[in-house]
């Protein structure tokens, strides 16, 4: 168990995965500083605030922290949009795999469904 533990944590994948956990966190925290430190004040500029995480307005005993949801909701939109742009860019840069013939010819499956359809096509007729 021990040996089948260490192939599947030597595998290329996991290495890869591992990589893309630290690299996003490392992101993650670049883009919560863009926000707090660069787009928060812009905004704040406009609504007359500096600090959007200390937005928040209480009903009864209950208090609403809407800005910290802004934050949230600004860091999702900046790393979503990253994200496009990384996938478009791959896309871009990979290229496209080419269609060998044995991928054009029919399976035995395709053959038997198109007889059957020829079959129902004659008796309907």
């Amino acid at each position: 168990m021990v040996k089948e533990f260490k192939e599947f944590i030597s595998r290329g994948n996991m290495m890869d995965l591992a990589v893309g956990v630290i690299i996003g966190a490392a992101f993650t925290a670049i883009v919560n500083s863009l926000v707090k430190d660069l787009i928060n004040p812009l905004i704040g500029l406009f609504i007359g605030r500096i600090d959007l995480s200390n937005l928040k307005f209480t009903v009864g005993e209950a208090t609403f922290k809407y800005g910290s949801f802004l934050n949230a909701v600004i860091n999702f939109l900046i790393i979503a949009l990253v994200v496009f742009f990384l996938i478009k860019l791959v896309n871009r840069l990979t290229p496209k795999k080419e269609v060998e013939e044995d991928d054009l010819a029919p399976t035995n499956e395709e053959i038997y469904l198109r007889q059957i359809r020829d079959l129902l096509q004659e008796k309907n007729k």
